[in-house]
């Protein structure tokens, strides 16, 4: 592994960024306070910046030399709505908000990468810096390019990449075509009448109903698509009732389909409407059904996804550079790859053993109360961003 020097000698002041950014989390569309972070950092080094796109995104600007060739790197900012466990100096300083996920990891990778590239120019073209909000449900990547992203920035590809708890540090894993499932959610509501609980003949009891359609949804995923095909529906949750006694008026599902192709999300929402509403009718209630589409699959381009794997493999070697499988995770950078050719990839954040006394006793998992970012990974992850723009802006179309 042949990390680059500068960006070695800088990794304890990039990690206490990180820190700050982990202690001061702002959910989706709020991070004010780290948009600012990263402004201030990117100016200091004399980087041009755009702020403002996506509410609170920033792109940073890095030209050399007179190639009209240009690139994409992004990192997420947001912190997810939960309270962190950990006690350490760093931990979250705002109940009910935590970085979760390493965003302040992803965002400190990217700044480290952007402090070398403007002080070691050795590229000819553009790098485009992408610090994203809102990934984490705010669909923030949709909206900075409704602001015009692609068209301020024109980058021939895109690339980003997310820290994976599990995967040892010094390992990097990527898979070409689908790698992150589309998110969506459903909400039911079914129209019964009330009654009595010793009476139920007097009523039309919708908790029955919404048991039959739970157990219903299953055989859309086993009977209707095509065993090949990957599809989760997932009831999680369901609200009836306010007294032991009492029939009540309706019963409210909620929950979320994942998929790896739009095809197969037609069909299930589809199947499902139909079984809703049916079921609904056979036992003469009413139904009311909504289907919401949240993030796309995250669908890896083949070319890209190629060239990535070999920057990568040429950093750390071929037996640390995994086939990802696939996860029913999602992932807004899914946006991106509509729009534009790129890949996403994975960066192994170690098991947990990183973390400074004072974690929590949860598993150092995403989405966990306990978890923190390996700071070991900002001079790697910055090398493989700092490698792969030299090596595609010098590879010819």
């Amino acid at each position: 592994m042949r990390l680059i020097e500068s960006i070695l000698a800088d990794a304890a002041a990039i990690a206490k960024v990180r820190r700050d950014i982990h202690a001061h989390p702002e959910l989706c569309f709020q991070e004010k306070r780290t948009s600012d972070v990263i402004a201030r950092q990117l100016t200091d080094w004399g980087i041009p910046i755009h702020r403002g796109m996506g509410t609170t995104g920033v792109v940073a600007i890095l030209k050399n030399g007179t190639s009209d060739r240009a690139v994409g790197l992004r990192a997420d900012i947001d912190a997810l709505p939960m309270t962190e466990h950990n006690t350490f100096a760093h931990a979250s300083r705002h109940p009910g908000r935590m970085h979760a996920c390493g965003h302040d990891g992803h965002t400190a990778m990217l700044l480290a990468t952007a402090k070398h590239l403007s002080q070691h120019r050795h590229y000819d073209g553009t790098v485009y810096l992408v610090f994203q909000p809102a990934e984490e449900g705010g669909g923030g990547a949709r909206e900075m390019i409704k602001d015009g992203l692609f068209e301020q920035f024109p980058m021939e590809a895109i690339f980003g990449a997310h820290n994976w708890p599990g995967m040892a540090a010094g390992q990097f894993a990527v898979k070409s075509g689908p790698c992150f499932a589309s998110s969506n959610e459903f909400r039911i509501t079914i129209h019964g009448r009330g009654s009595h609980a010793a009476l139920p003949h007097n009523g039309i009891d919708p908790v029955p109903i919404a048991c039959q359609m739970v157990q219903a949804f299953q055989t859309i995923i086993t009977r209707n698509k095509r065993p090949i095909d990957a599809g989760v529906i997932s009831v999680t949750m369901i609200h009836a009732g306010e007294a032991t006694n009492v029939v009540p008026d309706s019963c409210t599902l909620e929950g979320t389909v994942r998929t790896f192709t739009l095809e197969v999300l037609d069909l299930i929402e589809q199947r499902m409407k139909k079984i809703a509403e049916s079921t609904c009718a056979a036992f003469e209630a009413g139904c009311e059904f909504s289907f919401h589409r949240n993030y796309p699959p995250t669908i890896n381009h083949d070319a890209e996804t190629a060239f990535a794997r070999r920057v990568m493999t040429d950093l750390v070697g071929p037996e640390n550079v995994l086939e990802f499988e696939p996860t029913m995770g999602a992932e807004d950078f899914s946006y991106f790859l509509l729009e534009k050719p790129g890949c996403y990839l994975l960066i192994g954040n170690g098991d947990g053993s990183h973390r400074d006394g004072g974690h929590g006793m949860g598993p150092c998992m995403l989405h966990n109360p306990s978890y923190d970012f390996n700071d070991e990974l900002i001079p790697l992850g910055a090398t493989l961003w700092v490698n792969l723009v030299e090596k595609w802006l010098a590879t010819p179309r």
